[in-house]
């Protein structure tokens, strides 16, 4: 029987932080470890998301190659999943066209990431953050994938995408034969939103302005302590998940929970009498420990530029088979002539 496909891709827009692995790119990885013989799975660097907002000419480059290093470095197997650059394939950029002539416009303004980002930019706000739903559903489409695995902040843009599936097989496919695939998000339960070290209520993000909101993937040792010792906390003694009034002491106890791989009720019986002069130095040494394997091989992998480039070529030709043959199915549905 043929492997079911899994697809998903992250932005590369600055320093990947603890949000981004434990609340992506690590679900990838158990996805990938759990299920060898089941899923093929395909993650994207997805560097035509990223221009939604301004970015710098010098660095877009820089870190797409970042991107990529970090996915090796975090654990995707190349015998199993296959890493490439969403610009490299132009199949995204034209199905996203195909797909914007079908998608109701509705649908977009209706997007709840769409009106708070549009409310922040104000007059700048473009056209590709209003269409960004719909690249993110053809990023999907092209691979003809089973499941997606998301935050849960993206779990609408997989509605959407569904949606336009069911609108476009129900237009232009038949019943017993779809054009496109109907694909099932795959969302963590724990970790699924991490949130920042300085507001237990804010997603950790990349955009906020303050360092001190978020831990990367390649702090050091040293930052990542500072970083923790000074994190929003409360007064109150014993530590406690679930409690809505302490946001901050679930947010921090999940990272703990996450980074040194215990259960819940571990965690809840270990620092239900602790401190936050205690639990601070366990979380910064839990974290510290946790990171130290993904940095080491994120900087041999750096050093090592051919082989990096290698394996996007390699993994853009393999997206690429794939992609042009589901925009080929997509152009014949549509009534395009084939080129001669």
């Amino acid at each position: 029987m043929a492997k079911q496909r899994v697809f998903s891709g992250v932005q590369p827009t600055g320093n990947l932080h603890l949000g981004n692995y434990l609340g992506a790119i690590r679900n990838w990885i158990e996805i990938q470890d759990r299920y060898k013989d089941e899923y093929e799975n395909y993650f994207c660097i997805v560097d035509l998301h990223a221009i939604t907002v301004p970015q710098d000419p010098k660095n877009l480059a820089a870190n797409t190659y970042h991107l990529a290093a970090i996915y090796l470095a975090c654990g995707l197997d190349l015998n199993y999943s296959t890493i490439f650059v969403q610009s490299h394939v132009s199949a995204h950029s034209e199905l996203t066209w195909l797909l914007n002539c079908i998608t109701p416009m509705n649908w977009l303004e209706d997007m709840i990431q769409y009106k708070e980002k549009a409310i922040k930019q104000g007059e700048n706000v473009n056209v590709g953050l209003l269409d960004y739903p719909v690249l993110m559903a053809a990023d999907i489409l092209l691979y003809q994938a089973d499941k997606v695995p998301v935050g849960e902040d993206q779990k609408q843009h997989i509605e959407l995408t569904r949606d336009i599936v069911n609108r476009f097989n129900h237009q232009f496919g038949k019943p017993d034969k779809p054009v496109l695939k109907l694909p099932e998000p795959i969302i963590r339960k724990e970790g699924a939103r991490v949130m920042s070290l300085t507001d237990g209520t804010s997603k950790m993000s990349k955009s906020d302005p303050s360092e001190l909101s978020r831990i990367n993937l390649t702090d050091t040792p040293a930052e990542i302590t500072k970083k923790i010792k000074r994190c929003k906390t409360d007064t109150v003694r014993g530590l406690e998940f679930d409690n809505p009034d302490r946001p901050e002491c679930n947010n921090l106890l999940t990272l703990y929970m996450l980074l040194a791989g215990k259960t819940k009720e571990e965690v809840a019986a270990e620092c239900q009498d602790m401190g936050w002069g205690q639990f601070k130095p366990l979380l910064a040494e839990t974290a510290v420990n946790a990171l130290q394997p993904i940095q080491e091989k994120y900087q041999a992998v750096m050093d090592d530029k051919a082989y990096l480039e290698q394996v996007l070529r390699d993994g853009r030709e393999k997206a690429e088979a794939i992609a042009n043959e589901t925009l080929k199915q997509v152009k014949s549905a549509l009534g395009f002539s084939m080129p001669l």
